[in-house]
């Protein structure tokens, strides 16, 4: 199915899809790994992970809070059947993921302009960078407290055997961001390291990388956050929320317990594939991106001007 063109929107009645790619354009956004999916980032590849603990975690904790609290404060046993009956599958769920093994991350290689797909099967696609598509859709509905908006990101990629059967010719991923701009700022991630390297994207894969404890590491993040915005914002919101709220130790524990070590390609293919490659041997933009950029860097000084 052709895409319309990177840039455009189409607009609904309680919705708004913005197209991103192919090709990929400046979004006008600064990338930002709002979901912390990025989990390894060098000169030659990026890889984005799919297995996001922490998501889960800051989903499902602040409406175990909340039912704990309502409970305790009413001192009605109800509210504990409710949250259980409310809460069981979700938990179930959350609990066979991390039951099953971490599966192997969308590696994005910059020098050669193109991208790995791992599948469930041990087999792999690699497709061209300019024909990843991409898309961030916001939906919204409305109640007696007012308007609610989730946003999501997809990034699709086409099967580079033409002669793959039907089920086999498209693989999608979706990330939540919540809004319309942070999936744009999620896709930017990705878009700028191809187009203009890994010093372009900010990112919490050193996370990965434990060389202290939970607390330490925790401390260590309260000091990082307090030079940026101040003692005051960081205890409210690194402090409260991120334990109390987010129950960031719990994630901290489990990313250690799933992700430490990262899952890694053992295919012999993509090990070479992943190696870095003379300056020469680069792959370049195509033609028809080279415009496309200019054209919308030209728009977005314009807009800015």
């Amino acid at each position: 199915m052709k895409l319309p063109t990177a840039g455009t929107s189409k607009k609904g009645l309680f919705s708004q899809q913005d197209y991103l790619a192919p090709l990929p354009i400046p979004t006008g956004q600064s990338a930002v790994d709002m979901l912390n999916v990025i989990w390894c980032k060098n000169d030659v590849y990026l890889d984005v992970g799919s297995y996001n603990i922490s998501l889960g975690v800051m989903v499902l904790w602040p409406m175990i809070v909340l039912m704990l609290s309502i409970g305790y404060a009413t001192n009605d046993s109800d509210v504990y059947w409710y949250g259980a009956y409310t809460l069981a599958i979700p938990i179930v769920f959350f609990i066979y993921m991390l039951l099953q093994p971490a599966p192997l991350p969308i590696r994005f290689n910059r020098q050669r302009r193109e991208v790995c797909i791992p599948l469930k099967d041990g087999k792999h696609w690699i497709v061209p960078w300019e024909s990843v598509s991409a898309v961030a859709s916001v939906h919204s509905t409305f109640s007696q407290v007012g308007k609610h908006s989730m946003g999501m990101l997809f990034i699709g990629f086409d099967n580079p055997d033409p002669h793959a059967k039907a089920e086999d010719k498209h693989f999608s991923i979706g990330f939540n961001c919540g809004s319309d701009e942070g999936s744009m700022a999620q896709w930017e991630c990705m878009r700028s390291f191809m187009e203009m390297g890994p010093h372009v994207v900010k990112d919490e894969s050193a996370r990965f990388h434990y060389t202290k404890g939970i607390l330490a590491t925790y401390i260590d993040s309260l000091f990082i956050a307090a030079k940026r915005k101040g003692w005051f914002m960081t205890l409210l919101w690194e402090g409260f929320c991120g334990v109390f709220i987010f129950n960031s130790f719990l994630i901290d524990a489990l990313e250690r317990l799933k992700l430490y070590p990262l899952p890694e390609f053992i295919s012999p293919d993509i090990i070479e594939w992943s190696k870095p490659l003379p300056p020469d041997q680069w792959a370049k933009r195509s033609p028809e991106l080279e415009i496309a950029i200019a054209q919308r860097e030209a728009e977005l000084a314009a807009q800015a001007g």
